[in-house]
């Protein structure tokens, strides 16, 4: 939801509310809208694993110690 609720626009279909009953309700509404709206706004989209989970995927292969084994770093 990316407008603030307009309490103008709530409408009660229920007969006999008073207005205490009106002032709670749309408090209710009001608040649920925006924290729903907060809550998208906060949403970071997940388009890919970040640099962190990108650098750790890269490790070399395994270091074999041994006769040979250390001369070059071309594996």
């Amino acid at each position: 939801m990316s407008e603030a609720l307009d309490p103008s626009q709530i409408r009660f279909v229920t007969r006999g509310v008073t207005p205490e009953e009106i002032a709670a309700v749309t408090a209710v509404l009001t608040a649920a809208a925006a924290e729903q709206a907060a809550a998208a706004r906060d949403a970071r989209p997940q388009v890919g694993p970040d640099a962190w989970e990108r650098s750790r995927r890269q490790l070399r292969t395994p270091i074999h110690p041994g006769p040979g084994m250390w001369r070059s770093f071309s594996g």
